[in-house]
């Protein structure tokens, strides 16, 4: 028989094998809940979720979101400011619209409130003079900026559009034109392009100042002959009254092509100016330059006079374009 001791001994060994036992099962079982594949799939939901931004996760994770969504929220606004640069350069159909002209309208208010050129106005209704311009009148209103270009005998579009600076396709696109031949007599139009300087003045009456201030004593057209009232006779330009020693100023930069007196404008003197203008100073009492000086608008050429055949003292003012006469006050501030 086992002794008391012996028989205690073997208990306790059972007891603590027993208990390793227990241990090895729980860590086990523990193992395998941490390897199990819904345990697995736990742990992967919050990655899943950092990576859209929602929830818990690395803040270097979410810094990393968000600078991407503006990125591609500052690479969508440049593409759409892209986008809309290139959609205003590029070459637009012509439209219209119409505008009744009331009381009050000119061309240069006209211009501002529709965001248009002078230039653009004037050629699409063709007009010639803006004074004229009446109430009542209906015009055509362009949905960009550009002239009419009436095709001449001969010319190509290629050579239309070297005149402009432009692209024929830039005209063929306004114009809607299937092919690059042009018709003698077409209007064309040419987006962006611009008239003369000149030219605008010259529609506008701005191309020559007043080069007397005084009242207009007799004007430009038909009139009755001052020395013989029982005949009429064609005035080729405005009489303005003054007193004798009156300044007589150029309306115009110019050169002075002729002085001199002759018999029936007195002492004169004529200035050839840019665009085919010439002007003609007459009846004057002293001439204050010569042939061949360039003189600049508004400077000093002479006096008012009474010399020629003249009733009293006054100045007889001519404009002449390419050898034909103007009505002055078309042309003039």
């Amino acid at each position: 028989m086992m002794s008391l001791y012996e028989n205690d001994l073997t208990k306790n060994q059972f007891s603590s094998r027993k208990r390793k036992n227990l241990f090895r099962l729980i860590a086990f079982l523990c193992l395998v809940f941490l390897l199990s594949p819904i345990q697995y799939k736990k742990q992967q939901i919050p990655e899943k979720t950092d990576e859209h931004g929602i929830g818990g996760g690395v803040l270097l994770e979410e810094i990393t979101v968000d600078s991407y969504d503006l990125n591609a929220s500052d690479h969508t606004e440049m593409e759409s400011q892209t986008n809309f640069a290139d959609s205003l350069s590029k070459t637009r159909t012509l439209l219209y619209d119409s505008h009744f002209v009331i009381s009050g309208d000119n061309i240069s208010t006209l211009a501002v409130n529709y965001g248009l050129n002078q230039d653009t106005i004037i050629t699409v209704n063709k007009i010639t003079s803006s004074r004229l311009l009446q109430a009542g009148k209906v015009i055509k209103i362009p949905n960009q900026d550009g002239i009419l270009h009436t095709v001449r005998n001969g010319e190509t579009l290629s050579a239309v559009a070297e005149r402009y600076k432009v692209e024929p396709e830039t005209i063929q696109a306004a114009n809607e034109l299937f092919s690059k031949r042009i018709v003698t007599g077409t209007d064309l139009f040419i987006p962006g392009a611009r008239l003369d300087f000149a030219r605008l003045q010259e529609i506008n009456g701005d191309l020559f100042i007043w080069p007397l201030q005084g009242p207009i004593t007799s004007y430009y057209g038909y009139r009755r002959n001052p020395f013989n009232p029982s005949r009429r006779q064609f005035h080729n330009g405005i009489d303005i009254r003054g007193n004798t020693g009156d300044p007589i100023r150029a309306a115009m930069a110019g050169r002075v092509s002729s002085t001199g007196y002759d018999n029936v404008f007195g002492n004169y003197v004529i200035i050839s100016h840019h665009s085919g203008y010439r002007t003609l100073y007459g009846h004057l009492s002293r001439i204050r330059t010569r042939t061949g000086l360039h003189v600049a608008q508004n400077q000093l050429i002479g006096d008012v006079g009474n010399t020629g055949l003249s009733t009293g003292p006054h100045l007889h003012f001519s404009i002449f374009k390419n050898g034909v006469t103007i009505n002055p006050r078309s042309l003039m501030r």
